[in-house]
């Protein structure tokens, strides 16, 4: 399952300029931050890549402040004006696409192709929110009262927080991002600290577009300590909303501390993801779907396949061809050709896999597969882990809890609606999919009866969404919509007007109030 490493070649860190130490904070211009460096490694190799000058608490004052300062003249920008930089800014994610897409396989260890495609998700939500920005409709409704008229409009909030994870460093932060400016918000960007160069990079590429026309801080970023600035943001008053991503223990801070001051929050959080496979189900597109929701990114994905509930009659027919399809994957460094799975992003994050795998086996489960820490050749001081399938119950806490990796569990149902069941049986909510050649069946699922996931799918597997539809879950997933679809209205505030453009003064609800 292993595979050989090439030489790398990593010349996409010059041309992206981040050699040298990089400022962790931006506002229109790079600043001479007075934290303490920041060591960036790639989970690939364990080889240092790049140092960050991180930004400390007032560094910070300073970026909030002229991100502050820049939405209100932006605000005032016409919308369609706003979009034109938005357009601007994809189309230099596409001249950079390539190195962009290097940087995120090195820095967070998705293969190649995933880079890649991570970018394009920051081109797509650039397009999409082009079009958009002719489109912030608000409604016109009739009123009660005569020579009235009544309508809603959206207008921008201020600066919006955004706290991305290492798993998505690029792709998180422009789907906040190139709705927010569209809706008239600056950004004030917070990376997670395992993957800060790639923020470094995005900001620098936004900021070819908007730098030279004064508009910098309308994309700001901050690199710094969760417990310094990370704070600091979600109590700043002038940050009204904050799009978090992560696990369900930091959303539910984010989302008490926000509370505490009525801010808002959009929260993207874990996921405990399963494929519901029917007795009627096509077995070799159920087994590629789960193959690539399972060993995708390593399992780092919140959209991951963490659970497959077979139908009793076919599970033993699907897991002798998911195990011969593991037996295949290769493994190793991520910008090589031909690798499926890259690196775990840290030690950590394998021990936590490794774990998760004895609990299993305390409680009676067999691994049928994968499971050991590997070192592939050429990238000796990575984090690699075999991909590994195990038989489990769902009541187990270690299933109840979600496992951030390459740890699959398979679990045997009777019919759809104890698959149904147990598929909700779950304190998440994220995505979800039936494999069913039945419309009735299928269907099931998809109603109010069905998966209790913000995201439920037929045929097809729980990773891979398009930027199209809104992106989010329910439960402890935080209930927050990213994306496509209505999510640009949770940057901005609903305003109901009512015009009176005749000459009397009646009341609702008929109320008279005569008085001399």
């Amino acid at each position: 399952m292993t595979a050989s490493s090439s030489v790398i070649d990593l010349s996409f860190l010059d041309e992206l300029g981040l050699t040298g130490v990089q400022s962790g904070a931006y506002c229109g211009e790079w600043l001479e931050c007075s934290g303490s460096e920041l060591a960036v490694y790639s989970p690939a190799t364990g080889e240092q890549i790049g140092t960050i000058k991180q930004a400390n608490a007032d560094d910070y004052e300073k970026v909030a402040q002229t991100a502050h300062e820049a939405f209100l003249k932006w605000r005032e920008l016409p919308a369609p004006q706003r979009g034109e930089y938005v357009r601007l800014i994809g189309e230099e994610f596409r001249k950079y696409k390539e190195p962009l897409g290097k940087l995120v396989a090195w820095e967070m260890g998705k293969i190649l192709q995933e880079g890649l495609g991570e970018v394009q998700e920051a081109i797509d939500i650039a397009d999409f929110a082009v079009g958009q920005s002719r489109m912030l409709y608000g409604l016109s409704m009739h009123s009660e009262r005569p020579q009235h008229a009544m309508r809603e409009q959206w207008h921008p909030l201020g600066v919006v927080g955004v706290i991305s994870a290492f798993n998505f460093p690029a792709a998180v932060w422009a789907w906040n991002s190139m709705l927010a400016m569209i809706c008239g918000d600056s950004t004030l960007w917070k990376p997670s600290s395992k993957t800060p160069l790639t923020a470094v990079a995005m900001t620098k590429v936004a900021a070819r577009v908007l730098e030279p026309a004064g508009w910098g801080a309308v994309c700001s970023l901050v690199v710094g300590r969760g417990s310094e600035v990370g704070e600091i943001l979600l109590n700043d008053k002038r940050v009204p909303l904050v799009s978090a991503t992560g696990s369900c223990s930091m959303g539910k801070h984010v989302a008490e501390t926000l509370a505490s001051r009525y801010g808002r929050t959009i929260l993207e959080l874990g996921g405990n993801n399963a494929v519901v496979v029917m007795e009627d189900a096509d077995l070799e597109m159920a087994a590629r779907a789960i193959m690539f929701g399972a060993v995708g990114t390593a399992g780092q994905r919140c959209t991951s396949t963490r659970r497959v509930l077979v139908h009793k009659d076919v599970r033993e027919q699907l897991v002798k061809r998911l195990l011969e399809m593991y037996a295949s994957v290769s493994i190793g460094n991520p910008l090589e050709e031909g690798i499926l799975m890259g690196p775990m992003i840290d030690q950590g994050a394998c021990d936590d896999v490794l774990t998760a795998i004895e609990e299993v086996k305390k409680n009676g489960g067999e691994i049928l597969c994968g499971g050991e820490q590997i070192k592939p050749e050429g990238c000796e001081g990575g984090f690699f882990l075999t991909p590994a399938i195990a038989t489990a119950e769902n009541s187990w806490k270690i299933v109840q809890d979600e496992t951030f990796g390459p740890l699959l569990y398979i679990m045997e149902v009777q019919d759809l609606d104890h698959a149904i069941q147990v598929h909700n049986d779950v304190p998440q909510g994220l995505s979800s999919s039936i494999f069913t050649l039945n419309m009735r069946k299928a269907e099931r699922f998809l109603s109010a009866v069905g998966s209790d996931c913000g995201i439920a799918n037929v045929n097809i597997g729980t990773s891979g969404a398009e930027i199209g539809g809104a992106f989010g879950g329910e439960k402890e997933t935080g209930g927050g919509r990213e994306s496509g679809s209505d999510a640009w209205k949770a940057y901005t505030r609903r305003q109901t007007n009512t015009v009176n453009w005749g000459d009397e003064l009646p009341l609702a609800q008929g109320i008279s109030f005569d008085f001399e």
